[in-house]
């Protein structure tokens, strides 16, 4: 199938802002219901207020996740404005995992403005995903829907799926650049970011009412399109615009992460990754921080990465037709994983 580029970013720009105005309110109200305290980070956090309490940007993603239950919902016949309590979960586990990822990676900024745990401290960040998840929980239990006890029990296993791949993740760092294999990388990424989009479409199936296998084939779908996503995004990490991303340039390389493109770099048995090896052994200034890309540029990290994350994409459209034969009618889901797979923030 050939997805028109164009076609299929203004159809996934569509989707989010009617996903946004459909699963905001649930969001903002659920978040509404916390402590002050932990309110008043949760509401920061998500852009709806400043520091100060006073109104904020309203800068709260992009709804990806959220969009993705309902759009598999939709591809399967189900109402999507049955399954809002399951994506505004789904969005509630996806920030809760950002405000820790954010203490654990000490990143200064998220969404163009200070990250809650510089903010309010770590604690408090600590705490407010903690109750995010719990928020998460809460609300799939206390939905009428049939489907919500195996929501509620696929959430929860895909929460601890994120955790093993965030530790994962951690223990790379205090790994020599050569004591990573590829194999684990991308193991700790399928975990880390393909799970909850798995976990995601798989709750649209189950509110549409899907059997096993078509749940199981579109939580295969969103895991493959999920380490698309990682690998795009861990290209962005390194070359990504600060005016787009919010975040400093090379920033994962300054933190000397593991990433996949730097993985494969490594690998690679090149002079440049020999040179990216001995970089990331030595002090990451800005000078070293701008030589370690142009080395995993030269290594063949950047080529790889992009042909990796086409080939999971092709993975995934496999994937998809087994729970929806006829692809027209999963043309949102499509939309969606094209658009994740290209953005440059």
């Amino acid at each position: 199938m050939t997805i028109s580029d164009t076609t299929q970013g203004r159809e996934a720009g569509v989707l989010l802002e009617r996903t946004r105005t459909a699963v905001t309110p649930q969001l903002r109200s659920t978040i509404e219901t916390l402590p002050g305290a932990v309110r008043r980070v949760a509401l920061y956090h998500f852009g709806w207020e400043q520091a100060d309490g006073t109104p904020g940007p309203g800068s709260a993603g992009k709804a990806v996740r959220p969009a993705m239950v309902l759009a598999a919902c939709r591809a399967l016949g189900g109402d999507p404005q049955q399954a809002v309590a399951a994506a505004a979960a789904v969005e509630l586990a996806h920030n809760f995992t950002l405000l820790h990822d954010d203490v654990i990676d000490e990143d200064p900024t998220r969404r163009h403005r200070p990250t809650a745990w510089t903010v309010f401290g770590i604690p408090d960040a600590i705490v407010a995903g903690d109750a995010m998840f719990a928020l998460a929980l809460r609300l799939l239990a206390e939905d009428s829907h049939p489907a919500s006890p195996a929501a509620s029990q696929r959430l929860a296993a895909c929460v601890i799926e994120l955790c093993a791949g965030q530790q994962a993740d951690c223990s790379f760092e205090e790994r020599g650049p050569h004591e990573v294999s590829l194999e684990e990388c991308l193991a700790m990424a399928t975990a880390k970011t393909g799970a909850l989009l798995g976990c995601a479409c798989a709750l649209g199936a189950l509110y549409a009412g899907a059997g096993p296998e078509a749940v199981a084939a579109m939580d295969a779908f969103g895991r493959e399109a999920g380490l698309a996503f990682q690998l795009i995004d861990d290209l962005i990490g390194i070359w990504g615009d600060p005016e787009r991303t919010g975040k400093p340039a090379g920033a994962d390389l300054a933190a000397r992460k593991k990433s996949l493109p730097v993985v494969a770099a490594l690998a690679s048995g090149t002079p440049a990754g020999a040179e990216l090896a001995e970089l990331y052994r030595g002090p990451m200034t800005p000078s070293a921080v701008r030589r370690a890309a142009d080395a995993v540029d030269a290594a063949g990290g950047r080529d790889w990465a992009q042909l990796h994350a086409a080939e999971r994409m092709s993975r995934a459209v496999d994937e998809l037709a087994h729970a929806v034969p006829d692809l027209t009618a999963a043309g949102d889901l499509l939309a969606l994983a094209e658009f994740v797979t290209r953005r440059t923030r």
